[in-house]
């Protein structure tokens, strides 16, 4: 009994040690991609906060993991949860399986988004894909049609970008971890901020006083 007692506190005590471990992580890897990426986020929102102005709307999506940050994203825009924040348009081309499981056996999985895209993106909206290693064949399909309908490009990866880096986006925010888990926690915080930045702006639109004469 006092072996197995023995060997339950020290296996209690490395598992706080891992504990403790990840946690020194994810400060780290928070703390490096924010310092990077700060000013990047910015623009992103800069170029949400414009399509918005105009009328555009947010289209997001994700494969896996992912596609609940696409769907996460999406709610947060539709359903602010900051009272005085209006609603803003934003849909999940990740949300309809019938859709996803149709495309993807008759045309391809490549195509999965690129079809709900065709279907309800318009000019002047804003794409926002999410991938942890940045080669998610299917974004970057997507994120090409969204250059020729004119709609602006938000990527989110890790490692090095992967292809998205080599996608030509408008803005691409890129967490320097080989980690999925490190990754996924830095694009939860990045897009609640990419959300409060859109709001700020435009609510800075609606406080400017009005020009002399209009």
């Amino acid at each position: 009994m006092r072996r197995r007692g023995e060997q339950l506190r020290a296996s209690a005590q490395s598992l706080r040690h891992s504990v403790e471990s990840k946690a020194r992580d994810h400060t780290e890897v928070f703390g490096k991609f924010f310092a990077e990426q700060a000013d990047e986020l910015v623009a992103a929102a800069t170029t949400l906060a414009a399509s918005y102005r105009q009328g555009g709307r947010l289209l997001a999506m994700g494969n896996g993991g992912s596609s609940c940050d696409a769907a996460h994203v999406a709610v947060e825009f539709l359903h602010p949860v900051t009272a005085g924040r209006p609603a803003l348009g934003a849909i999940n081309l990740a949300a309809d399986v019938a859709m996803l499981t149709a495309v993807g056996n008759d045309v391809g999985q490549d195509h999965v988004f690129v079809r709900p895209l065709i279907a309800h993106g318009r000019h002047g909206d804003c794409l926002i894909g999410f991938s942890t290693s940045g080669n998610s064949a299917n974004l970057i399909r997507a994120f090409a049609k969204a250059r020729e309908m004119g709609i602006a490009t938000i990527g989110l990866a890790g490692g090095d970008g992967g292809e998205m880096a080599r996608a030509g986006l408008d803005h691409l925010l890129v967490v320097p971890t080989g980690s999925i888990h490190r990754v996924q926690e830095c694009h939860l915080a990045a897009y609640h901020i990419l959300w409060d930045l859109t709001h700020t702006l435009l609510a800075n639109d609606r406080a400017a006083p009005l020009e002399a004469g209009a």
